[in-house]
């Protein structure tokens, strides 16, 4: 696996996005228990931003209609247990 590094206002907005996620879904949890909120990961998708780092990549790129369909897929199976958790493109949950 190659590890680059750089990019620290990206990854630190992600986190920051990830802890917001997690703060929402129990904040939800008291005032709309109906809604559901959860951290995403789609896969690498083919977009410009990934374009340069995909090239000899082993793994699996998703086009952006692939991604926007097991968005839906994943999405459509939560309930309100759900509400904080990570999910992966093929809903399997990630641990924090």
């Amino acid at each position: 696996m190659i590890r680059l590094g750089g990019w620290y206002g990206y990854r630190a907005s992600k986190a920051a996005l990830n802890q917001l996620t997690r703060t929402l879904a129990v904040e939800l949890r008291r005032r709309a228990p109906n809604v559901v909120a959860v951290a995403y990961h789609p896969g690498t998708v083919d977009t410009d931003l990934s374009r340069p780092f995909t090239k000899g990549y082993a793994g699996r790129v998703f086009s952006r209609q692939e991604a926007a369909r097991y968005l839906l897929q994943v999405t459509d199976g939560l309930g309100a247990d759900d509400s904080g958790g990570f999910f992966a493109w093929d809903g399997a949950p990630i641990p924090w």
